[in-house]
This record gives C-alpha cells, structure tokens and sequence, in this order.
C-alpha cells in the first residue's frame, strides 16, 4: 500500500530540510501525542544510521516500532525505514529547489505488510483507503504551512 503527495513550499530548500530533519522536535511532536520515543544510537550529529523505538497506540493495542535513517542527503532528502507490528513501512521525502526561495517537497510512504495479522490490518485500511488519503494529505498541507508560517516569522 502506497500513499504520495506533493507540496509546493514558499521557503529554501536548505530552511525545509532543516524542517523536516529536525528529529528532536518530531520526538517531542510524538511524545505529546502519547507515543513513548527513544533514540537508540550514539551519533553526535543528525545522519545515515539514526535509530529509534517506539511505542503508540493504534486500535486499541499498543504497537512498537523501529525506526531507521537509511537516507540522509542534505538538503534534497531522507529515508526512514521502520517495523511496527509486523508491517515494514519506508518514508521518503525528496526535495527540488524550484527557486531561490520556493521548494517542492515530495511524499511517499510504502507499507508492506510480513505477517498474516499485518496483511489483515492493511486489507482493512485498504477499504478506508480514500479517506485515509484524504487525511495524509491534508495532514501534509498542514506541515509545509507550517513550516511555511515559520519562515514568515
């Protein structure tokens, strides 16, 4: 299962990498929604080999996950690779300069699922699908604003 999108951002490309690698932030990000966050290596500096557990509820159950870096490529994009539940999901975001101060920032998540309970999961979402579409997107368009009123301030 595969979800895309792709959003037009008035800001660098460099400010918007800086946006959508800040770890730090996205960990607390998640520990205010109830995720329990822990960053698992001993990199000084953000970069290729990042890792983290994690554990959230989804479903009324408890899922934990492991994440990875396995892309860093400042300022034209990241990868994240992540186990949660049974489900292997890769996170892309790419990057394109489209002027000096406008950046286009592409979306893909790739969900592939390694167990029966997790093919079962994916069927379900699959019958959802459009609406869970409709709320990736959305919740994408929320983010580059938001980095976008950032560069405003």
């Amino acid at each position: 299962m595969k979800f895309s999108t792709r959003e037009d951002i008035a800001a660098n490309i460099e400010y918007v990498f800086a946006a959508v690698s800040d770890f730090d932030g996205m960990e607390r990000a998640a520990l205010r929604r109830g995720a329990e966050v822990v960053r698992t290596d001993a990199l000084a500096a953000p970069g290729r080999g990042m890792t983290w557990q994690a554990r959230f509820p989804y479903r009324n159950r408890d899922r934990d996950a492991d994440l990875e870096l396995i892309k860093y490529d400042a300022p034209h994009g990241l990868t994240l690779f992540s186990k949660v539940s049974g489900i292997e999901a890769q996170v892309r975001v790419d990057l394109m300069s489209l002027s000096p101060h406008r950046t286009r920032m592409n979306l893909d998540v790739e969900l592939k699922p390694k167990s029966i309970p997790a093919r079962l999961l994916l069927q379900s979402m699959k019958l959802a699908r459009a609406n869970m579409v409709k709320r990736f997107r959305h919740r994408v368009a929320d983010y580059a604003q938001t980095i976008e009123d950032r560069v405003r301030r």
